[in-house]
């Protein structure tokens, strides 16, 4: 089902109210979709793109809900192909800016494998995978990434299932553009939704939101209020890896892994710098790795490299074969030298 813009003039100026729709809004109440909504509802204006430009794919589950909610165009496809519909609309239309909305069992699950190509492909879209580690809109079986020993519905006795982690997913199919957000945090949503969108090539965005209902409280040993002083780290390009009520912890390396030490005592330039630029996916994966309970569960930009995008590589290959062979036509193509008559 595609969704349309409400009362819109072409390249008109435009603000969150004129992102809001008539429908409602049904979350429960307390769903953290909420702030992710009205934090994106806050990024489009200040992007500098045309409100007709701007386009939302979502699939299937309580996330996928997101093209009735905001005034732009957008396409509620069927479950977990979401990425195959956003690839078609890029490559169709590169001056698109492209969002795909999805949850961790729309897009990890049956969306997986269309998932992978569309970040392998490095296709100039923006990816926000709703993680709630939970199946919300069938209301509570474990997903791929629920922790091991997860009792719902389809596990009574608790998973057995090694879960997906996103961003080693996405550090695995060689994403361009890496990072990670908390729906409890709209400024921060805000930067890193604003940065995916200015990266070019594929941004893939996990956001740790909560399920009030099926799986309340499931980020919390991250990022409540007792918990984010020492339980979070901060990424910023060019600054030491700091954490802590003060920041007096930081991470080193010693050997082949990452390491907690006292910042005050540490020696110069032991303190690893966030470098989310390096070519080598190492460092990615080492900061995509620390969590609970070890370590501080690293936020923001995990990665960005610059590599040509799927829609670019496509449209200058057309190019490249109507300087050698023209133009040509339909009825060429239909009756050229691949065709033969059966007798």
């Amino acid at each position: 089902m595609t969704t349309e813009l409400q009362n819109v003039p072409p390249h008109a100026e435009f603000s969150r109210k004129d992102l809001v729709t008539s429908n409602d809004v049904r979350w429960c109440p307390g769903c953290g979709d909420y702030a992710i909504l009205n934090s994106l509802q806050r990024t489009f204006p200040e992007l500098g793109v045309p409100r007709e430009n701007f386009v939302i794919v979502s699939g299937i589950g309580c996330s996928s809900r997101f093209p009735y909610y905001m005034n732009t165009y957008g396409f509620h496809s069927i479950h977990g192909r979401a990425p195959t519909v956003a690839t078609g609309i890029k490559v169709a239309n590169p001056d698109l800016s492209v969002w795909i909305v999805t949850g961790d069992g729309d897009g990890l699950s049956i969306g997986g494998n269309h998932m992978l190509h569309l970040l392998r492909r490095n296709v100039n879209v923006t990816v926000l995978l709703f993680n709630n580690r939970i199946y919300g809109l069938t209301k509570g079986q474990y997903s791929p990434t629920s922790p091991l020993g997860t009792r719902t519905k389809t596990t009574p006795t608790g998973s057995i299932d090694n879960p997906i982690h996103p961003l080693l997913f996405a550090l695995g199919a060689e994403a361009t553009f890496i990072a990670r957000t908390v729906d409890n945090n709209p400024k921060h949503m805000v930067e890193i939704f604003t940065a995916a969108h200015q990266h070019q090539g594929v941004s893939f965005v996990e956001i740790l939101q909560n399920c009030v209902i099926f799986n309340d409280a499931t980020w919390d040993p991250v990022y409540s209020k007792e918990n984010r002083d020492s339980q979070m780290l901060f990424l910023e390009t060019g600054k030491p890896l700091l954490f802590g009520k003060n920041k007096e912890k930081a991470i080193r390396i010693t050997g082949l892994a990452p390491e907690i030490i006292d910042a005050a005592t540490a020696a110069p330039n032991e303190i690893l710098i966030h470098q989310p630029e390096q070519s080598s996916p190492l460092y990615s994966q080492m900061l995509a790795t620390l969590g609970l309970p070890d370590f501080p569960t690293p936020v923001g930009v995990i990665r960005q490299i610059q590599r040509p995008t799927y829609e670019s590589l496509i449209h200058n290959q057309g190019e490249q074969a109507k300087t050698k062979r023209g133009t040509g036509t339909w009825q060429e193509l239909l009756h050229g030298d691949s065709t033969w008559t059966v007798a």
